[in-house]
Parts: structure tokens; C-alpha cells; sequence
């Protein structure tokens, strides 16, 4: 592939609901574009960018892919993100090499969550955008209740610059708002220029209203002319345009067909003509030898060289691949790069640039432009510069896990695979953990959903060649006591020569501090237990806490005194006096009334306003306490509640559905409480089969 300079770039993340057509989309721009000789299909798992054998067995994206078009002398390098909440990660990674995003909405249907949850990424990443209304050739598509929905929710950002134009229930033209010209589609994505169609005039003249509204919003010159009555020349809308879609004032509507090639080829131009190139924006990072800020702003013509890694490719045939992003300088196929991170230099022997699933070589990157680097041990996040100027940006920040379960071997043998092959795919999928969970005996994935665990699954399997199965995880419960206990404790066994003799008397009672297991007293008198068995004793204590009696979990919140007892000056030992001692605290452990403590969660839950009643239902029927709620001025009600963790499983599938998919929730270990007693019951007596298999 050839080499483009920095102001030839635009830099575009597809965003928008699972289903939408983000897919069908790139198919059409490879076409059209010549990437491709013949349109791929979904259903058939013949898409350049849905290459995975997870996605094409499914029918849907699960990772972003990239694919370069070129229109005229622009490289787009296009970065199609799934749209499954599952794969939120995938999209962030997305947003982070992104100058702007196409947010693709359905029209089919009416504005879905997955369209809001792309232009909340949006605004997180200040990402300029243009939605693209998709599927406009279907039989009941209603453009006019698209816009009103839109507008609704995201006022007169929305700017429609095209009204598709419908000829016996197809999709046949459009009609231009700027130009104020109509045009028919013609063979391969080209089109004519036709009359406007008389039932068009009236909204084409309030759509035109509208943009002149708001062109003149963006200059006081404008604006003057506005009130005065002037017409705006279609070049000078198209530069207040450009202006107002690049600080994010403005979010122009476009329509089309992608399936049938329709308004592609516009949408392509309109990509290169209203986005701006990586130079117009910002990016800066810390100079590491001065400690002051590193403007990098996609220069290419800085000295300086550094980019940043935004997405890892691990794959156990073709090998470890770094995308990156120039943010500063010409990176060029024999540079020696620095990492900060690492402390190392790496030398650069191939450069690449990615057109879906297959590399391609080239020899330089210019500051903006995206491309790969092949067997680097670096992390996404990481940065990239030289030891004469070392640089670091910012790690970006990706959403947090909170769904998982517990995984088990199938074959024997196979722990140390799984673990190595869970490491590699943790390195592509920056919302997946993989976790040992020794307490609880138990081997933990955590994921975005239910979903995206089975796809670790499957992943294992076919990369891999791994098997597990998931589980319900057991939860981290704690054991404590609630009265004191008296014990008189004595270990003595006689079996030839030297016997054993230990010999405590001790009291047990709630310390009343449940961050640490016991608190350790003696004030034996007298000698009665030689100080030099205290330690013993306390070893027994210790040894004990660690597997509660009653069941086999950790204990916490005991204080466990030794005040008298007995030694033998032949038979005692440390050995004896430790036995006796967890003898002793077994004993008064259950005498002093135990009780198992469960771990609470804080969470919080943010729903749209219409939700909340369900939301806070369901809460109760998992013995949550609601706290509090509070707006969020964004039609969302945060619902702050403590919930214990063993009620959270399965809570992010149900949520889900509760809200449609536009819940959201996260939560962090409070405290521990005391369990209540059918809770106890249940899990005692789940514990004492669990040991007698």
C-alpha cells in the first residue's frame, strides 16, 4: 500500500447498535473503493472485516478489524467495532484511534441502545460524527420519525443533509440539503441529478432552514447575514460545516442503502470532505526527560518520533501484532524504537498496515496514520518513542468486568495451557481477567457479559485447543463468633519412650474486628505453660483461623486468650501445646454461637428514568438495600444500593433485560455482614457435601 501524509488521512470508527449494517457498510466501501472484487456477506461469513471463525460461526462482529479504503488521494482507514455490549472494549479501543466516528443507525427501527451507547463513546473521546441512517430501502422505513427521535434526544446538534427520496416503497434517490438538488441512484453507487420531487419541497425547505440556522450559529458574519435575509453560497455552508462537525456543534444525518450500494459512494466523500485529518487534532503526552507536556498533536513533521498502541493481535498461528497510531514524526521500517514502559528498545525490522485479517507491508507511517509492528512484547496502552526523546501519552481507560464465573479443566494436565492461553488472549481483550482465586480453591474469568465469557470458551477450544467448562462461583464467606466460650483443652498420647503432652486453658470471644482473623492474649501466672510454648499456641490459633469449623471458611474477628494449663517437663513440646490450642479454638468456636459473614457489594445501577421502579424490585429480590437515588441530568437515574455478592450472579444478564440493554452497573467489596440464617443453613450444609465427595 502506498504512503500518505498526515492531512491525507481521516481516521473513522464505525459505531452504532449490534445489527445496525456497520458491517454490511465496510463491504460496500471495500467494494466500491476497489479493495474488493465482489461484496461479502455476513450470512455467508464472507465479510473482509468479520474474518474470525468466532464471528462468521456466529454471524456477528466480536472484534474491531481495520480496513484502509482509498478515495482519490485519501487514505480512510476504517475501524469497524462490534456493536454487541459484550465487545464494549473492542469499541474503546476504537474510539482511542479514532479522529471521528460514523455512527450507523438502523432504519428499520426506532433509536436503539446500542445508537446512544455510540454517542456517549463519542462524547467521552470528543469524536466528531455523522450518522448514517441505514437501510433506508426497507419497505417501512419512516425517515421524518428518525429525525424527530433524534432530535428529541439530541436537540439541534441534528442536522439532516439528505432526504431519501422513495419510489414504490424503495429507496430510489435523495435529495441534497446544502445544493438543494435531488439525485437518483444510479449503477454502483454513482448517481444523477433529478427534479426535486414536489412532495419533498416542504421538508426539504424546513431541513434547509435548519442548516442555515445553524451555519449562522457558527460565525457573527453569518449570522448578521442571516437575519438579513442573504443566502449562503453551498460553499460557504459546506466550510461552517466542516467547522461545526469538527468541534462536535453540528452531527449531520445521511442516508442510504449499503446492501444495494446506496449513497456509499456520498457517504465516502463526505467522510474525507466534513472529518478532519489527524493534524487537526490534539494529542499530548509527558516528555520523560524534562517531565514537561509532549504536544504531539499528530505533527509529522516533529523530530521527535512516538505513537501509541491501541489494540494487540495475538493469534497462535500468524503470531503477536502491535496496531499503533503515529502520534508524532515519520516511523519508518528500520527505526529503533524506545519503550518507556519496558525500558528496552525494539527494533522495527517490517512495518504493516492491516486490511482486515491480512498484513500488508509498507515502508514508512506518518504522524496520524495507523499501521502494526509484528513480535513486540509491548501491552496496549503502551507508548512508543526513542531514547534520545522518550515519550509517554496516557493509558486510556476501558470498562471494568464485573460479570464472572469459575472455570474448570476438562482434562487433567491441562491447568498450565489454560492459564498460558488465557494470558494471550487477555492481551487482545482489554476487558477480559483471568483470575486465581486460592481462598475459594477456584480459577475465575471475568468478561462484559455472559456472552462474552462463552466466546472465551469457544476461543480456547479452536485456538487453542484448550477445553473448560463454567461454573457458578463460589462466593469468599467468612466465619465468626457471636458469645464467648470457656475451653479446657488437653493433648496427651503415650506410645513408648517420649509421649505428647500440651495442656491450655483458653477463652474465646468477638474481638470485634472483622479485618483481621484473631487477636492473640496470654496472661497465664505461675508458670503454668512455659512462655517458651506461648508461640505454639499461638501457631495452633493461626493454623486454625485459616479453615473455620463451621465451614471450612476463613475466620475473622476472634479474640483467643490462654490464661492457664499444665506441661509436662519430659512429654511437653511445641507440637503438643499447638495441637491442644486447635483443639481448644475448634471447641469454643462452636460453643460460642457461630455465624457465617457474607461479603456486601456497593453498586451502583444507572437506568434510564423509566426503569427505575424495576430496577429497584429486583434489587429488593436479591436482598439489596436501596441507599439512594440520584439523576445523572442525562435522563438516567443512578440507583446507589448494597447488594450481597452472592445475589449478584447472573445480575448483568438480567439487567439487560429489565432495560433493554441500557443499564449499567458497577460495584466494588464494601464489608462483610452476618449472613442470614437460611442462607447459613444452605451453605453449611453445601459445604459438608461438597467434602464428603
Amino acid at each position: 500500500m502506498n504512503v500518505y501524509k498526515t492531512e491525507k488521512i481521516r481516521n473513522v470508527a464505525l459505531l452504532g447498535h449490534g445489527g445496525a449494517g456497520k458491517t454490511s457498510l465496510v463491504e460496500a466501501m471495500a467494494f466500491l473503493t476497489g479493495i474488493t472484487s465482489r461484496m461479502g456477506n455476513v450470512a455467508d461469513g464472507t465479510t473482509i472485516s468479520d474474518f474470525d471463525k468466532e464471528e462468521q460461526k456466529r454471524k456477528f462482529s466480536i472484534s474491531t478489524s481495520l480496513i484502509p479504503i482509498v478515495k482519490g488521494d485519501t487514505k480512510i482507514n476504517i475501524l469497524d467495532a462490534p456493536g454487541y455490549f459484550d465487545f464494549v472494549g473492542e469499541a474503546e479501543e476504537a474510539a482511542v484511534a479514532a479522529d471521528a466516528a460514523v455512527i450507523v443507525v438502523n432504519g428499520k427501527s426506532d433509536i436503539e441502545v446500542g445508537t446512544m451507547k455510540s454517542w456517549t463513546l463519542c462524547d467521552r473521546f470528543s469524536l466528531p460524527r455523522i450518522l448514517y441512517a441505514s437501510n433506508m430501502d426497507y419497505d417501512h422505513a419512516n425517515y421524518g420519525k428518525l429525525i424527530d427521535e433524534l432530535k428529541e434526544l439530541y436537540g439541534t446538534k441534528i442536522t439532516p443533509v439528505h432526504i431519501p427520496i422513495r419510489a414504490n416503497d424503495k429507496l430510489t434517490g435523495f435529495v441534497d440539503v446544502v445544493s438543494k438538488k435531488a439525485y437518483s441512484y444510479a449503477d454502483k453507487g454513482a448517481v444523477k441529478e433529478i427534479p426535486v420531487p414536489g412532495d419533498l419541497e416542504d421538508t426539504l425547505e424546513d431541513y434547509y432552514n435548519t442548516l442555515m440556522e445553524a451555519v449562522a450559529e457558527t460565525d457573527e458574519e453569518l449570522m448578521d447575514r442571516f437575519f438579513e435575509g442573504d443566502e449562503f453560497t453551498p460553499e460557504e455552508i459546506i466550510g461552517a460545516l466542516r467547522a461545526s462537525v469538527a468541534d462536535c456543534s453540528i452531527v449531520p444525518v445521511m442516508v442510504g442503502s449499503s446492501i444495494n450500494l446506496q449513497g456509499v459512494s456520498t457517504l465516502i466523500d463526505n467522510i474525507i470532505g466534513f472529518f478532519p485529518n489527524p493534524s487537526e487534532r490534539e494529542l499530548s503526552g509527558t516528555d520523560l526527560k524534562s517531565n514537561a507536556a509532549f504536544e504531539a498533536n499528530y505533527d509529522e513533521k516533529k523530530a521527535e518520533k512516538s505513537a501509541f498502541i491501541f489494540k494487540s493481535i495475538v493469534d497462535p498461528f500468524i503470531g503477536k501484532y502491535s496496531l499503533l497510531k503515529v502520534a508524532s514524526g515519520v516511523i519508518t521500517s528500520d527505526d529503533t524504537l524506545y519503550s518507556a514502559d519496558l525500558e528496552t528498545e525494539v527494533r522495527v525490522s517490517k512495518l504493516y498496515v492491516f486490511q482486515g485479517s491480512k498484513p500488508l507491508e509498507v515502508k514508512e507511517l506518518h504522524a496520524g496514520d495507523i499501521g502494526a509492528i509484528g513480535k513486540l512484547d509491548c501491552a496496549t496502552g503502551d507508548t512508543l518513542s526513542t531514547k534520545a526523546a522518550p515519550v509517554r501519552f496516557e493509558k486510556p481507560q476501558f470498562s471494568v468486568p464485573y460479570t464472572y464465573k469459575r472455570y474448570i479443566a476438562k482434562n487433567k494436565g491441562d491447568d498450565d495451557k489454560i492459564s498460558s492461553a488465557l494470558a494471550k488472549l487477555a492481551q487482545e481483550d482489554m476487558t477480559m481477567r483471568a483470575v486465581n482465586d486460592s481462598e475459594n480453591r477456584q480459577s475465575l474469568i471475568y468478561g462484559m457479559g455472559d456472552q462474552h465469557l462463552d466466546i472465551i470458551v469457544s476461543k480456547l477450544l479452536t485456538k487453542y485447543k484448550v477445553e473448560v467448562e463454567l461454573d457458578k462461583p463460589r462466593v469468599a464467606f467468612r466465619e465468626t463468633l457471636r458469645k464467648n466460650a470457656d475451653v479446657d483443652s488437653k493433648y496427651k498420647k503415650q506410645s513408648g519412650g517420649h509421649g505428647q503432652y500440651g495442656h491450655v486453658k483458653m477463652k474465646f470471644e468477638p474481638s470485634g474486628d472483622l479485618e483481621n482473623p484473631y487477636v492473640f492474649e496470654q496472661i497465664v501466672v505461675g508458670g503454668a505453660v512455659p512462655k517458651n510454648y506461648f508461640p505454639a499456641v499461638e501457631k495452633g490459633i493461626q493454623d486454625s483461623v485459616v479453615k473455620g469449623p463451621l465451614a471450612g471458611y476463613p475466620v475473622v474477628g476472634v479474640k483467643a486468650v490462654l490464661y492457664d494449663g499444665s506441661y509436662h517437663p519430659v512429654d511437653s513440646s511445641e507440637m503438643a501445646f499447638k495441637t491442644a490450642a486447635s483443639q481448644a479454638f475448634k471447641k469454643g468456636f462452636m460453643e460460642a454461637s457461630p455465624v457465617l459473614l457474607e461479603p456486601i457489594a456497593s453498586m451502583k445501577v444507572t437506568v434510564p428514568d423509566k426503569f427505575t421502579g424495576d430496577v429497584m424490585g429486583d434489587l429488593n429480590k436479591r436482598r439489596g438495600r436501596v441507599l439512594g437515588m440520584n439523576p445523572d441530568h442525562h435522563g438516567n437515574t443512578i440507583v446507589e444500593a448494597d447488594v450481597p455478592m452472592s445475589e449478584l450472579y447472573g445480575y448483568s444478564t438480567q439487567l439487560r433485560s429489565m432495560t433493554g440493554g441500557a443499564g449499567d452497573f458497577a460495584y466494588e467489596f464494601a464489608r462483610y455482614e452476618q449472613a442470614p440464617a437460611d442462607v447459613q443453613e444452605r451453605e453449611v450444609k453445601a459445604r459438608a457435601e461438597e467434602n464428603a465427595e
